[in-house]
Parts: C-alpha cells; structure tokens; sequence
C-alpha cells in the first residue's frame, strides 16, 4: 500500500504540486551534471584524437609510408569517429535541455511533454533527461515500426 505522500506513479508529492520530492530533484540534477561531465570528457577525448591524427598526417612522410588500404582504413575511422561526435553532441544538447527545465520549472519537472502525466522517478533515475512518460514513447515507438 502506498503512503499518502506516493501518487500513483510511484512518485512522491511534496504537498505543493511538484511531481518529485525536493531529494528526488537533487538526486536527477546530480545524475543530469554526471552525465554531462561524462559526455564533455567525451567529446574532449574526441577532440584531442583528432588534432593526433590531423598532425600525424601532416608529417611529409606520411604520405610515403601509408599503404591505401591503411588510408582508407584510418578515413573510416575518423569517420565513425565524427559520427560518435555527433551522437555525443547531440547527447550532451539533452543533458542541458533537461537541465533547463529543472532549473525553470522545477516543480513540473518529470511531467511528459506529449500527455502531461508524471514520468516515474525510476524512469528518470534511468533516463535524467526522459520528456515522455513510458506509456507515450512505447506508442511512439511503434508507430514508428
């Protein structure tokens, strides 16, 4: 059974309205600012790779020494490369989206952008920077299919 300061989605309502306890926001901004640490050092590994492998191509040897089966291997390379760059980058954009949105709106944080329902805590513990409840992004998804 649950206490009367659980709602039915399993998140705790503090009285004012707010979908998530004060502790449980404190808890995603936490997770929220790890992600994006972690993501930054991402892209910044990234980065340092890159400017290596544009200095070591630069070198008048290179040229010479390469095979062109070793230049197309190294061209697919910094081609997943960028394309893991990306995918960061645009990791890195939710990250800071979601934390816009706590810091704006703390007490409507966690509500799904598509329905208006709460997003569970478990959902958002897993997920920080989830917009849509689990109900509205199954149905998304197999639309999609």
């Amino acid at each position: 059974m649950s206490s009367p300061r659980t709602s039915r989605t399993g998140n705790d309502v503090n009285g004012e309205g707010s979908l998530l306890s004060k502790e449980q926001l404190a808890h995603l901004e936490k997770r929220l600012l790890q992600e994006r640490s972690k993501a930054l050092r991402a892209l910044g590994m990234f980065n340092l790779s890159a400017k290596g492998d544009r200095a070591a191509g630069d070198s008048d040897l290179a040229a010479y020494t390469d095979h062109m089966a070793d230049q197309g291997t190294e061209a697919m390379e910094r081609e997943k490369a960028a394309l893991f760059a990306t995918k960061e980058g645009r990791y890195l954009y939710r990250l800071q989206e979601a934390l816009r949105r706590l810091y704006r709106d703390p007490d409507n944080f966690g509500r799904c952008h598509a329905t208006g329902k709460a997003i569970t805590f478990q959902r958002l513990d897993a997920l920080p920077h989830a917009r849509y409840c689990i109900e509205h992004k199954l149905e998304l998804e197999a639309r999609e299919r």
